[in-house]
């Protein structure tokens, strides 16, 4: 997927992660999903008071899933990949020339 800025991505890769907070109790616990090879992502869905995230491959397979109760979510924090490094040097090279 490419940006009208010029800098390249792809969303949905390797990197991806996604934490989720709850209420259990009392006390708050922390989970994390996260893509951990290459062309695999992280989706997150809500529906009838679950939020499930997955870690799904490039086919849209699941890989493993994690399911909560909305209501018990504190927080959800989305953290998408990093843009790679061709990308942002491609993005710095067409900038130095427009100078």
């Amino acid at each position: 997927m490419a940006t009208n800025d010029g800098e390249s991505w792809i969303a949905g890769m390797k990197g991806d992660k996604v934490e989720i907070v709850i209420d259990a109790g009392g006390t708050t616990r922390t989970y994390e999903v996260a893509a951990t090879k290459a062309g695999r992502r992280v989706e997150v869905v809500n529906r009838r008071g679950l939020i499930e995230v997955a870690e799904l491959t490039r086919g849209g397979s699941p890989v493993r899933t994690a399911r909560f109760m909305a209501s018990r979510v504190i927080a959800l924090v989305e953290h998408p990949a990093t843009r790679s490094r061709a990308g942002v040097r491609g993005a710095a090279s067409a900038a130095d020339s427009a100078d």
